[in-house]
């Protein structure tokens, strides 16, 4: 959306609208690198505290200051937590009202949409509201760990790895398990605690592809989201979770370890098997997203199930 009001161009340097940024030779990184996972910030020196984490000035000190773990534009890695919070500092700057990225969610596409979702929980939604997640244990992980690419679980496992890093974010303080879960629902944390009506995720992909009109969406943007980004570098290779993967910018394209509707879909998985896509050739929008969450990374069969299950029915009516 901030590149379809022309608030950000995906090829300008991030520092053009973020000066502070540029610490550390990050000058250079360009917002199509950033949002393609190219950026090589997808782990932080200094990890943040649920406090830093939950202060948006300190937040953005600390992650402008953090420098590249590979040379930007040359590599691809998944930035499964820090991409969120460099996107929500990169929108507080070119937003003449200098909203954070879930401020603007909910003012420029949640509400006019009609959509229930939020990326930090309001205290006007009751706890009775809140699903109850049967997160994956010990034993969920060490089945699904050994399921995965051997390098993949071996970068798992080992706590020192880009991998674990990647992956890890601030825990919340909390005197019972229940206020340990509304605190950790209730600061903003893009990329790690959205929540929401599920058919509302699906709902907003379907505005996408049915050609944005509703958001005010250019066919330029649209058409960026379905080129995969390593297409013009040929970076294949994920140095997070060590398998080849695609993207495009802020969205994962399809590939060989993950298949999800036709060639120019674009979406993104997340924890416990749920996924989300858009697919312009069909003009679907799909979620999915379960209370039981499993410990895989691309194949969890439930979800397999579904996507098999639409794509079937869309060869039908096709």
């Amino acid at each position: 959306m901030a590149h379809s009001r022309g608030l950000i161009g995906f090829d300008e340097t991030v520092a053009t609208y973020w000066p502070e940024f540029a610490q550390n030779n990050k000058e250079k990184i360009t917002v199509r690198q950033l949002l393609s996972h190219q950026a090589g910030l997808c782990a932080l020196d200094k990890p943040l505290t649920y406090a830093d984490a939950a202060d948006l000035d300190k937040r953005s000190e600390i992650i402008e200051a953090q420098r590249p773990l590979w040379t930007p534009g040359s590599r691809q890695g998944y930035h499964a937590v820090t991409l969120g919070w460099y996107e929500s500092e990169l929108i507080r700057r070119v937003d003449s009202k200098h909203r954070s990225i879930a401020m603007f969610l909910q003012d420029e596409v949640c509400r006019p949409l009609g959509l229930e979702f939020y990326i930090g929980l309001p205290p006007e939604v009751s706890d009775s509201r809140i699903a109850e997640i049967r997160a994956f244990g010990l034993p969920e992980i060490s089945g699904g760990i050994y399921k995965m690419p051997l390098s993949t679980a071996m970068s798992f496992l080992n706590p020192l790895s880009m991998t674990s890093k990647a992956f890890s974010f601030p825990k919340p303080a909390g005197s019972s398990e229940q206020q340990k879960r509304r605190n950790f629902l209730s600061f903003e944390g893009p990329g790690i605690n959205g929540i929401g009506q599920v058919r509302s995720i699906a709902k907003a992909y379907s505005a996408l592809v049915t050609g944005g009109g509703e958001l005010g969406f250019r066919k330029e943007t649209i058409e960026a989201l379905t080129v995969p980004s390593n297409s013009v570098s040929r970076v294949l290779r994920d140095e997070v979770l060590k398998i080849n993967t695609s993207f495009s910018v802020g969205f994962v394209k399809p590939f060989s370890a993950f298949n999800f509707g036709s060639e120019n879909a674009f979406g993104m998985n997340g924890t416990g098997g749920s996924i989300g896509f858009a697919d312009p050739d069909f003009q679907v929008g799909f979620a999915y997203a379960p209370n039981n969450w499993h410990f895989r990374l691309f194949d969890d069969p439930r979800q397999k199930a579904l996507l098999d299950a639409l794509a079937l029915c869309l060869k039908r009516i096709s």
